[in-house]
């Protein structure tokens, strides 16, 4: 079976608006959530956001398109950018292909259309309908970077930007590219978005404490913290990135994936079990072999339970050797670029031999009593898992491992 690794990075995230700066800032346990500032949030019940900082679109995009696209879809575009820069790689890119997830795609550009034209409908842009899909997010990339390969858009909720890189590395292994661009991109932060999420019970309410809210696997978390972003990977088969030289940060081993089937919004450790299972077993590992967990972990009562019971029932007696953590107590949950982020990190640790810690777990719920990290720890990462759960009960899970030859 052919073998995939990852040779280029790119992110953009409330924490920084490169790879290098994230990384950064998560070893320092920097929080990126504050206040909401994109729109007013008054009368809301969660007020608080991971929000991209200083990021500006005319680095990566002309300004005629910045005015046509939707954020999502910038953030998008320069975390390819850089990842392929990061690859050592030119363009164009004819012969690879583009796999980018999205849940919300243009909601932020699809929400000022509405409020601005709702009294003028003549005055709608001829642009909403393509500059706002999800698909728009991988075209606009092709079109950049020359890439002729597939370009799909992908939406499965918070799982998306993991379903992006597996389906990616599908197409790898059978041998329809032999490189992808692969991730996930989000801007969700306008009143519709938040005002929803908030009304299903999801948000935080811990608005007068913004760095504080986003405490995975605490007793006193009570929901996630939405955040916005993006990561891209460049994903290469083996001997093409062994016969550039390209610098290989880990090798993405296994995928799986799974659908509850039980609920539109509850999680079902039964489901993420086995996705977790179907990674482990795609991989061709054990569960021996397992050193770390990037959980999806997202600060919710019933999300960060379900993953718990999930891991437990995986691992069973090893779970007190398994390192577990979550970049969303620093990041806020980007939905669908939040597995996409968290697998560049997972290859960052595995490439550095760093694990990110989980902050704010200050009490940790004694129905969540995982191996949990919660300082910047110094440790060589055989092989890591990253999960990714989304509503509707849609998983994925990506088997990362330390590229040895």
């Amino acid at each position: 079976m052919r073998r995939i690794v990852i040779t280029g990075l790119g992110t953009v995230t409330p924490l920084g608006n490169d790879v290098k700066t994230t990384w950064e800032n998560l070893t320092r346990k920097v929080s990126g959530i504050d206040y909401i500032t994109k729109f007013d949030p008054a009368g809301l019940t969660s007020r608080i956001a991971g929000e991209v900082k200083n990021f500006c679109p005319a680095n990566f995009l002309p300004k005629k398109d910045i005015r046509r696209l939707d954020p999502f879809i910038h953030y998008a575009v320069a975390a390819a950018t850089m990842a392929v820069a990061d690859a050592g790689l030119n363009s164009p890119l004819d012969s690879a292909g583009i796999v980018i997830g999205s849940s919300r795609g243009g909601i932020t550009t699809l929400e000022k259309s509405l409020a601005g034209n709702i009294n003028s409908p003549s005055r709608y842009s001829p642009y909403l309908m393509p500059s706002t899909t999800i698909s728009m997010a991988p075209s606009y990339i092709s079109i950049k970077l020359g890439i002729k390969g597939s370009a799909l858009g992908i939406s499965t909720a918070c799982a998306s930007g993991t379903n992006a890189i597996g389906e990616a590395v599908r197409m790898i292994r059978h041998s329809e590219i032999d490189m992808a661009l692969a991730g996930g991109a989000e801007a969700p932060l306008c009143k519709i978005s938040v005002g929803g999420y908030a009304a299903s019970g999801a948000l935080s309410r811990k608005n007068q404490e913004p760095q504080k809210a986003s405490r995975p696997f605490d007793i006193d978390r009570d929901g996630f913290v939405i955040s916005e972003g993006s990561g891209v990977l460049v994903l290469e088969e083996l001997q093409q990135a062994l016969k550039r030289g390209a610098h290989i940060y880990a090798e993405i081993a296994g995928y799986g994936t799974s659908s509850d089937a039980f609920h539109q919004t509850k999680p079902d450790s039964e489901g993420e079990a086995l996705a977790i299972n179907r990674a482990i077993k795609d991989a061709g590992t054990s569960i021996e072999e397992v050193d770390y967990i990037n959980a999806h972990a997202t600060s919710t009562p019933l999300g960060d339970l379900a993953e718990s019971i999930a891991i437990k029932k995986i691992f069973g007696k090893r779970i007190n050797d398994i390192y577990v953590s979550s970049c969303k107590s620093m990041l806020g949950h980007m939905l669908g670029a939040a597995g996409a982020v968290e697998a560049a990190i997972t290859a960052m640790s595995i490439d550095k031999g760093i694990l990110i810690p989980t902050v704010n777990l200050e009490n940790i719920d004694p129905a969540c009593d995982l191996n949990h990290v919660t300082v910047t720890t110094e440790k060589e990462i055989n092989t890591a898992i990253t999960n990714s759960f989304g509503f509707g009960g849609v998983n994925a899970v990506l088997v990362l491992r330390k590229f040895r030859g």
